[in-house]
């Protein structure tokens, strides 16, 4: 009899772990529903949320063709996802019938975050072929930007600093090319998912497995220009953002094509990540790994919320110690930003969820404020966390 009590107890620490996670999951849910039903107030018809202005108690609003004109409908449906509340519904469609004229918006290589986060969950919940027919219009808007001489998405127009800039943000987008190539699409889109993720894989990443914010491509022969940043503390620095953006980009595509030099990069990104000396007790980092004078700097929570869902799939692809890591990491940022040191009390904030988040620091652009991105990831870890690992 003795020799069973170990197990008896590890599977009961077990449980109670899970317990823990969906009263905190069941708590978020209660809270954001309550909260985002503030922040419906606070924004006008036709605009999005964007950010929170603490000193004028004003929500920022940006128009639909800024890149995170998606997450707001998108948070919602996650919302509604949970919990079935038909008023949140309400507004998530009202906010899709005003940013479904940007289906054929070709100006960045934004048109996953935009179209994607929020008609393809509105797709996936609803299964109304009208939402279907944007998420393919969207993808052939965005394939215009393909640039056969670099096999790359052209991120943004050329400038007086950049001939043809492609960034990490980018890997982000190519799941709308993934989902609409594999859902009756043109075959095309994945040819130029594939070929973009390989780009990237092949010029944005250090030894080191941490990646470069901006490479710049002469756009008739291909070649790199130069290497830089644009948001992140220096060039060759580790912008935190950019790092959860390359570390979900290349779990998402090995979800689609099940290439294993795909799974390979992102589990080689986790490591830098993770076993980065800068990674706080907490993990939720600063905006940039590199910046000096850590711990002072800003935080960055969006940074965090995206690493906590990416982990989460990273997870779905691994096994034993790997996959334990993967997911123990991702519940302590969720425990971190659930506490009340990230997450907003109700009624404040403007009605966002999570304070602190860093969008450009160098610019003196949202620092230490709420971000719409953070919020929907935050909320779409806490749903991936209940399906997969409760």
């Amino acid at each position: 009899m003795v020799l069973n009590i170990v197990p008896l107890l590890l599977y009961a620490q077990q449980d109670t772990a899970q317990v823990k996670m969906r009263e905190l999951i069941a708590n978020n849910f209660l809270f954001a529903t309550r909260q985002y039903k503030l922040l419906i107030r606070n924004v006008p018809p036709e605009v999005m949320p964007k950010t929170y202005d603490v000193q004028k108690n004003k929500v920022i609003a940006s128009d639909i063709k800024w890149w995170c004109s998606g997450f707001y409908p998108g948070t919602l449906l996650y919302l509604y996802e949970y919990s079935r509340d038909t008023a949140i519904m309400t507004e998530a469609v009202k906010r899709l019938s005003i940013l479904e004229k940007e289906k054929t918006y070709t100006g960045n290589h934004d048109l996953g975050f935009m179209m994607y986060c929020s008609f393809g969950n509105a797709y996936r919940l609803t299964g109304n072929a009208l939402y279907k027919a944007v998420i393919m219009t969207s993808a052939g808007s965005l394939a215009t930007r393909y640039r056969p001489s670099v096999k790359a998405i052209q991120s943004w127009d050329a400038s007086t600093n950049f001939k043809c800039p492609v960034i990490i943000d980018n890997m982000m987008n190519l799941e709308l090319l993934e989902w609409a190539g594999h859902n009756g699409g043109d075959k095309r889109f994945e040819e130029i998912a594939a070929n973009h993720a390989n780009t990237t894989l092949r010029n944005h990443f250090r030894p080191n497995y941490s990646c470069y914010h901006v490479v710049d491509y002469d756009p008739a022969s291909g070649q790199v220009i130069k290497k830089r940043t644009w948001q992140g503390y220096s060039d060759s620095s580790s912008w935190s953002r950019g790092q959860s953006w390359a570390l979900y980009g290349y779990t998402m595509m090995y979800r689609f094509t099940k290439n294993k030099t795909y799974l390979q990069q992102a589990k080689q990104v986790a490591d830098f990540i993770l076993n980065n000396r800068n990674m706080p007790a907490d993990k939720v980092p600063a905006w940039d790994f590199d910046a000096p004078d850590q711990p002072e700097q800003p935080k960055d929570a969006s940074a965090a919320a995206i690493m906590a869902s990416a982990l989460l799939e990273l997870g779905q692809y691994t096994y034993g110690k790997e996959k334990t890591r993967y997911i123990n990491v991702a519940e302590k940022m969720l425990r971190s930003l659930s506490s009340s040191k990230y997450r907003a009390a109700y009624g404040s904030n403007g009605g966002f969820l999570l304070m602190h988040s860093t969008g450009a620091l160098p610019f003196k652009s949202e620092v230490d404020v709420p971000l719409t991105y953070a919020d929907y990831y935050f909320l779409e870890a806490l749903l991936r966390y209940q399906k997969w690992y409760l």
